[in-house]
């Protein structure tokens, strides 16, 4: 199999220090770290990066089995160095394969085909891309949309020099709101992605409910957690997480057995889901009460009997920031459920635009 490669030299102060606290921190996101006596190896992700210090100088190869993946190698660790070598950060220069790649690998422009609505509050825009294919796993279900500021030239990410993404007017650079892709159709090109209208609109539903057909829409990814092979399964979330749970309950086998939670404002709120597992599906409809800011999904989640040992389960949680502390700290705490085992995630926190 081909492999690309990179290389950069760089000074540091302190670089033994420097390179500890970049591979300390990659642990978190499950690198494999090897410690040599003259060097240090950190593999990621089909990627790695070989340190080896000498005095104030820094050597660093790089590898990969893809292009793409040195470029998220590469980035990863030039953006570490910066951040922990803090005021005598270096420049970091990279050499080598990838070095002449204009825009990032996981970088795509999208066209607006079709847009309705759903339900009230939730509007589904359907876009054409190139390559659907890239975003069929159920691996990674989210993208960032890049969203333009008004009236200015639409800004697209470049790659710089040291690796990072950089801007030719850094001031008008868009706002970057995830995004769960609802379906994909490898056939004809179409994915469809579900954007919930908010009254407090921030630049997410604000573009969804400006959109026009033939717009043009930029678009990192895919990435973030997805779906896991399991035997039973526990789904939560408000309307900002149901496209994700739609997805995943789509594509679970007839066997799959579980309870899915979702919370929305009322009734006709409600979409209809088709899925062939037997997964018990519930609606929770907070009424008056504004989004977040009430306990169903914890208390529904804590009101279940989980299976007992040698089932395999999983878990998958997505909504406002305390809800979030809430299960995953019961799923942690009282189910003892292990790292593989579940993924609670924050899709947003009160009184923060994030939408």
């Amino acid at each position: 199999m081909k492999q690309f490669a990179a290389y950069a030299s760089i000074e540091l102060a302190q670089p033994d220090l420097v390179v500890g606290k970049l591979c300390d921190h990659m642990l978190e996101h499950d690198a494999e770290v090897e410690r040599e006596v003259t060097a240090t190896l950190l593999r990621l992700r089909g990627a790695s990066a070989r340190f080896v210090s000498r005095g104030d100088e820094v050597r660093i190869d790089l590898s990969a089995q893809s292009l793409e993946a040195l470029y998220f190698i590469r980035m990863a660790v030039a953006s570490h160095i910066v951040e922990f070598a803090g005021d005598s950060a270096p420049t970091v220069v990279w050499h080598g394969d990838g070095t002449d790649m204009e825009y990032p690998p996981n970088f795509r422009k999208f066209e607006v085909r079709a847009i309705r609505d759903i339900t009230p509050h939730m509007r589904r825009i359907t876009f054409h891309c190139e390559d659907a294919a890239r975003y069929v796993s159920m691996d990674a279900l989210h993208v960032n949309l890049m969203i333009q500021r008004p009236g200015v030239e639409p800004q697209w990410p470049r790659i710089g020099s040291n690796g990072l993404i950089c801007w030719e007017y850094p001031v008008l650079r868009p706002d970057m709101r995830k995004y769960t892709l609802r379906t994909v159709d490898t056939d004809t090109g179409l994915i469809d992605i579900d954007f919930v209208l908010h009254n407090d609109a921030g630049p997410g539903s604000t573009y969804a409910a400006r959109a026009r057909v033939g717009d043009t829409v930029g678009l990192i990814g895919p990435g973030g957690g997805g779906l896991i092979e399991a035997d039973w399964y526990l789904f939560a979330g408000d309307e900002t997480a149901l496209p994700a749970i739609a997805r995943m309950l789509e594509t679970l086998p007839t066997s799959a057995r579980g309870h899915a939670f979702i919370e929305v404002a009322d009734e006709s709120e409600i979409q209809p889901l088709n899925f062939n597992a037997s997964i018990e599906l519930h609606w929770l409809f907070r009424g008056a009460a504004s989004a977040g800011t009430t306990t169903l999904l914890p208390d529904a989640v804590r009101s279940v009997s989980f299976p007992g040992s040698g089932t395999n389960v999983y878990v998958w949680a997505g909504c406002e920031f305390d809800a979030f502390r809430s299960i995953r700290a019961y799923l942690r705490g009282e189910q003892k459920l292990g790292k593989s085992e579940h993924l609670v995630v924050s899709y947003w926190r009160k009184g923060v635009d994030e939408h």
